[in-house]
């Protein structure tokens, strides 16, 4: 998986679609590089090879592509975990090889892990509501898998506020990680999350 994989609406020009992705690309590289708050317009289509006038054609200002930026790498992040569900597989077989995947995914893009976990928030009130969306998604994969387990099982279903709480607490782990270097190394949390998420469903018994 590529820093970004953008996706574009259906009848999007090709060249229209490409500098959308590259400016997103430039984003993520200046972001890295930089921070957020000393990222300028120059350094992002610097690093995206366009014009200052592309990106306006794109973004309105360099919070909005960086809203753009998380989203679709959240997009994609969600794509991996939800690709790496086997429907036909036990649950908790079901969530390792999900968690394993997702992780595996994050560790792979240290380019954006940055950004998707701590530039996100100095935005203020639009980062936390675009970081709140996408750990909505989260949320609501869990409880499908989980809950199409108990449906089939007849065991208690998960509460939502409990899958909220469980989202919260992987993404405080990988923070932590950001913040020891330990960025590479994601797939350790495997372990302490598929079992936070079991004991989140025990609890419901």
């Amino acid at each position: 998986m590529t820093a970004v994989e953008e996706t574009t609406p259906v009848g999007t020009p090709p060249l229209v679609a490409e500098h959308r992705a590259r400016l997103l690309e430039g984003m993520a590289r200046a972001v890295a590089a930089k921070g957020y708050a000393d990222t300028t317009i120059a350094d992002i289509v610097r690093e995206a090879s366009v014009s200052r006038r592309t990106f306006y054609e794109h973004f309105a200002d360099k919070a909005e592509c960086l809203t753009a930026l998380y989203e679709s790498a959240s997009r994609n992040a969600l794509a991996v975990l939800r690709g790496a569900i086997d429907p036909q597989s036990d649950w908790q077989a079901q969530l390792e090889q999900a968690l394993s995947a997702y992780f595996g995914a994050l560790a792979c893009n240290p380019v954006l892990l940055r950004t998707l976990f701590i530039e996100i928030l100095g935005l203020g009130m639009p980062g936390l509501a675009a970081r709140r969306r996408a750990n909505q998604q989260l949320v609501d994969l869990m409880l499908e898998v989980i809950n199409r387990r108990a449906d089939k099982d007849h065991g208690a279903p998960l509460h939502p506020a409990m899958a909220i709480a469980v989202v919260g607490g992987i993404n405080e782990m990988v923070l932590q990680s950001i913040e020891l270097g330990r960025a590479g190394e994601l797939a350790e949390l495997v372990a302490p999350s598929a079992a936070l998420l079991r004991a989140a469903v025990a609890a419901q018994v």
